[in-house]
């Protein structure tokens, strides 16, 4: 066998792995591993923090939440928009994402984020909590995605807005269409999308009434 063919060969080799693999991961749905963060601490060009923010909106004094922070990419820059009188409560399924995050805040002196560990689809906290709440290339490892965006609707006051980030590419990858439909569902009325298709933040208020 010639040594380009053997090449050729290994290359188709390599991407039906990778294809099933990221096949694999759509199927089941599963938080990245601690032990591979490094997925999440990679830079994140279609999906910026100034892009976040443009979406979120957030604003001095409001108490926000963020669902899988991983290790703290978007949290410690949010944390900062809030302040001064702001609070971050950073929620994982995953011990070792929280604590990454807070040795990071702690190392920057952000003294205003608060880790809580548990499952999305109960959140612990009371209805009309947060002012807002975001969470990035995180919805599609939610087993029960329309359960996890009911509960976000329950902890945001009337009025509150919550941003889903998504990123083409991603084996997780919910698309705007199919985002919006279960936003939806879950009573979350479509406000706006920000960025482009390889690349968006969709953002949801929650209207009046309560729980």
């Amino acid at each position: 066998m010639g040594a380009s063919r053997a090449a050729r060969l290994a290359l188709l080799g390599s991407l039906a792995a990778v294809g099933a693999a990221a096949l694999w991961w759509r199927r089941n749905p599963s938080a990245c591993p601690y032990s591979q963060r490094f997925w999440v601490e990679a830079p994140h060009p279609f999906i910026t923090r100034e892009r976040l923010r443009d979406a979120l909106d957030p604003q001095p004094g409001e108490r926000v939440l963020e669902v899988g922070p991983g290790t703290g990419y978007y949290s410690l820059p949010v944390a900062g928009w809030i302040a001064p009188g702001g609070r971050l409560d950073v929620f994982d399924l995953q011990q070792e994402m929280l604590d990454h995050t807070m040795r990071r805040a702690k190392a920057d002196g952000i003294e205003n984020i608060h880790p809580t560990r548990g499952d999305a689809r109960s959140l612990p906290f009371t209805d009309d909590t947060f002012d807002k709440a975001f969470l990035v290339t995180v919805l599609g490892e939610i087993p029960d995605q329309t359960t996890a965006l009911s509960e976000l609707r329950r902890v945001l006051k009337p009025g509150g807005r919550l941003v889903v980030g998504e990123l083409f590419g991603d084996p997780h990858w919910v698309s705007p269409g199919a985002l919006r439909r279960r936003a939806e569902e879950a009573g979350l009325r479509f406000e706006r999308g920000t960025g482009r298709f390889l690349g968006q933040f969709s953002s949801f208020v929650r209207d009046g009434g309560t729980g």
